[in-house]
This record gives C-alpha cells, structure tokens and sequence, in this order.
C-alpha cells in the first residue's frame, strides 16, 4: 500500500480515487517493486474533481524519468479484494503493538505479484497510416480545394487505455458526417459546388503530427501535380469539438480581408450569432514558435508550408490537458453539442462555397434541415466505435482493424479513398516507441520469510521437546525394570 513507511521491494497499488502525486514520487524515490494504479471500470463514476486532478498529473507522469514500472489495472472482483487484504493488513499494522505486529507479519498472508511476457523491445522504424479521400468539384480542372483534416489517433499516460473520445474521435465523427452531407450535395448537377473537397484522416498526430507532414512532403516535394499543388482555398483542422458551449478558431496568422478563408471566419461568426447565440465564438491568434520541439495544432503544419489554414475547436488553449488524457472517455461526450458544433461547421462552410451571402440568403437559413440534416444517431454511432478502442499511435498499423474501417467508411461518401504509409521523419523530436505494452499480471497468495523462520523454530523446538521426553521415558523405563527386578528377587 502507498500508506506503508518501506517501499522497497513492494508492489505499490493505488485507486484512482486515493490517487496523489506525493504518494506516486515517494512509491519512485524508495525503488518500489512496481507501482499499480487501479482505474474505475465506468471513468463516469469517478468524482470530476478527481479525474481533474488525475488529468493535471499525468503530464507530469508522462515527464519524469523512472526504473520503477508503472501498470495501470481496470478493477475487478478478484483485484480489489487483493487492495482491500492489502489495505486491512497494512492498517492493522500501524496501530498495533510491537508482539502484535511481530505475530501479525509471522501468520499474515500477503501476495506476490508476478507479470508475464517478454521484455519490451523498441520498435524501428515506427509506420505512420493515414487516409484520404476526395470529391471532385464541377466546371473545370483547375479548381479550388478546400482541404478538411483530422488526425485520428490518442494519447494518454497508458497506450491501452488511451481511447481518446474528444480528442480527437469527435474530430473525426464530425470529418465523417461533413463527408456524408457534401457527397450527397455532389450527387446532382444543380447543388455540385465548384470546389474540390479533399478529406485527409491524419496518424501520427499526438507525435508532432508526424503523418500530416510526410504527407504534404510526399504532395508538394515529389509528384508533379496534387491536389495540394494546383490551388488551395484554405484547410480546416477539426480537433476536439464533443462539448461545451464555446468553438475557437486557432489561427497562426490572421486571415486577410478578401480571402476565401477570411470569408469562412466571417460565416462561422455569422452563423453562430443568428442560429445558436448560446455559443461563444472567437478567433485564437498564435503564432508558430518553432523554437519548441511540438507544434501546437495540426494547422500549423500546412501553415509552415504556406498553405492557409485554421483549426476550430472548442479548446481555447493547445496545453488543455484534456488532449492528452486516458479520462478522455466517451462519458465527457456532450453528443448534443457534437451535433450543434458539427451542424455550425457544416452551414459556414456551405455558405462559403457556394457563396450564399453574396447571393442574398439570410443569416438565420438554415442549410442542413428536413432530409439533409445532421444525423445525431449516426454521429453517436461512430463515437461508441472510435470511443470503444484504444487508438494510440503505437497500437495502430497497416493491418489494423480501426483503419480498415475507417478507410470502408470514408469509401462510401469519397472517391479515390485510398491510405499513407510513412516512416516517421527521424529529424523530428525523437519518440522511441516499445512494443508489450500490455502484460498479465498474476498475483499469488504468499507468507512471509519470516513465516518460514517462524516455523522452523517451532519445528525444533516441537523436536526438541520430543528428544528430551523420550530420554526422560527411557530412563524411567529402566528404573521402573530394575525395581520390577528388586521385587521380584524379594
């Protein structure tokens, strides 16, 4: 237990719920045996002052530099009756006299804890897949595109447990519902926009968006003509939209008047003013600090290779911790305001490329209603399948079943569907991946050494005992014999 004064050679277990960092470091500096942290099975019942703080903490986790192996354990019956032993037997120890506690530590059981598996090696030449996929626009070739994106994978102090709902599965529903609706759109002549659509599902992304950034290489460096190359209006990076009541638009530089991407910011403002006024919009300016080894958005990428582009999100700041949290559950979902934020994104962008401001339509038009409306079930659909498995980029390969089915999914709105399989880009900060993230912990009923010591002092003494009454009983045999003798000589 964390509670005990001697940590080394123990197996330190913890509930997430009696969770603290002071508790984790002591369990590092003493050199315990490992550190077992036991999570909820519903993050939804866990206090939000608790998960808060757990989420402030893992940064720091995820920073310092430890010997001592950390496993994260979803609870069961089996394991919290271990806890529970555990913290009985650890408590009964600190208010109990020294004989007690002596006799207590000789007849107590406790539990060795053994993991299975082979060591963890690191993996070379980590592969990063992403999928594209488009809708060509109508009136010529040499069309405007407009470029949507999302990366798709989590981050999270476990990898197994990094299922990454808002960030950034929400992004990802809501690139997946806005290809729907515009392939329904570029169905028919009459409502066919002339402006490509290029929809890009990013990997790499929690890891300086490694596969947005091979991905321009391998469009703008070495083929002769993209759709990244030809003319693009402005790219939009979707990240972490799935609650709240405020959406920000992060921006390195701040579009100029007159410009397709000035016209969208001036939509979404328009948009979210005279149909969803409960909302609090604004435009995030920052600049890129390419001081810093991390990039802070997606956008940021296109944006250093002098492509304009912008990332909305309902996050104010990049250093949310909430980006980078195993309690990034599908519970913090708010799939009312994933269907407002994805219905909000949809109308401005609409009103953009078909320019239905300078035709006359009215700020309060509603585009997507009746038959083309926001599907809120099918946006809940694909949250439960992205939110129900770990998306971790480690975790994530070409054969994966989670890409598979993103790229079938894409397929039935996009043509030209295809995926990307990079290498990550070795002259970005390094991120050394490992594979056996995931190991068997058994846990055997043990006694203690001093048990053993216990015993055979018992066993000695019982001997001992034994030896001297036998000795006793043949000397008494023999007088007993001599004064038969006597009597009978008598």
């Amino acid at each position: 237990m964390a509670e005990t004064d001697v940590l080394s050679r123990r197996c330190v277990m913890m509930r997430l719920v009696d969770f603290s960092y002071e508790q984790y470091q002591k369990a590092l500096r003493q050199s315990a045996g490992a550190v077992v942290i036991i999570l909820p099975k519903s993050i939804s019942s866990v206090p939000q002052d608790v998960v808060r703080q757990f989420m402030e903490i893992e940064p720091e986790m995820l920073a310092m530099e430890t010997i001592v192996p950390v496993y994260f354990a979803v609870e069961d019956e089996e394991l919290l009756s271990i806890y529970e032993q555990t913290r009985a037997a650890s408590a009964s120890q600190g208010s109990a006299s020294a004989a007690e506690v002596l006799l207590h530590t000789a007849t107590a059981n406790g539990f060795q804890m053994v993991t299975s598996g082979a060591q963890s090696k690191a993996i070379n030449d980590w592969l990063i897949p992403s999928v594209e996929g488009r809708l060509t626009g109508l009136g010529g070739e040499d069309l405007p595109t407009v470029v949507i994106v999302a990366h798709y994978d989590s981050f999270g102090v476990a990898p197994w447990l990094s299922h990454g709902a808002d960030s950034n599965g929400s992004g990802i529903s809501v690139l997946l519902e806005l290809a729907r609706l515009f392939s329904r759109l570029y169905t028919y002549r009459r409502t066919h926009a002339g402006y490509n659509l290029l929809f890009f599902a990013s990997g790499g992304g929690k890891f300086n968006y490694q596969g947005t950034k091979r991905w321009l290489e391998d469009n703008l460096d070495h083929t002769d003509s993209s759709l990244l190359q030809d003319n693009v209006a402005f790219v939009l990076c979707l990240d972490t939209l799935g609650r709240g009541n405020s959406l920000h638009l992060h921006v390195s530089k701040p579009p100029k008047e007159g410009t397709l991407q000035h016209a969208f910011l001036r939509e979404l403002e328009m948009v979210v003013a005279n149909q969803f006024p409960e909302v609090k919009f604004s435009m995030v300016h920052k600049k890129i600090n390419l001081a810093e080894d991390m990039l802070a958005w997606e956008h940021e990428r296109f944006a250093i290779r002098r492509l304009p582009a912008f990332t909305i999100s309902h996050l104010e700041s990049h250093r949310d911790s909430l980006r980078n949290s195993i309690m990034d559950r599908r519970a913090r979902i708010d799939t009312k305001a994933l269907t407002r934020n994805t219905q909000i994104i949809a109308e401005a962008l609409t009103r953009v490329i078909y320019n239905l401001t300078e035709k006359g339509a009215p700020a309060d038009m509603q585009i997507f209603t009746d038959q083309m409306e926001i599907q809120q079930e099918q946006l809940e659909s694909v949250m439960d399948w992205l939110s129900s498995q770990p998306r971790a980029a480690q975790l994530i390969d070409k054969d994966s079943t989670f890409l598979n089915t993103l790229e079938y999914y894409m397929g039935r709105y996009l043509k030209d569907v295809k995926q990307h399989h990079v290498k990550a880009d070795k002259r970005d900060p390094e991120f050394v991946f490992y594979d056996q993230l995931k190991q068997v912990m058994n846990a055997y009923r043990v006694k203690p050494a001093i048990f053993d010591l216990l015993l055979a002092v018992c066993i000695a003494a019982y001997l001992g005992v034994a030896y001297v009454a036998v000795q006793h009983f043949g000397l008494l045999y023999k007088l007993i014999q001599r004064l038969s003798l006597k009597t009978k000589q008598q």
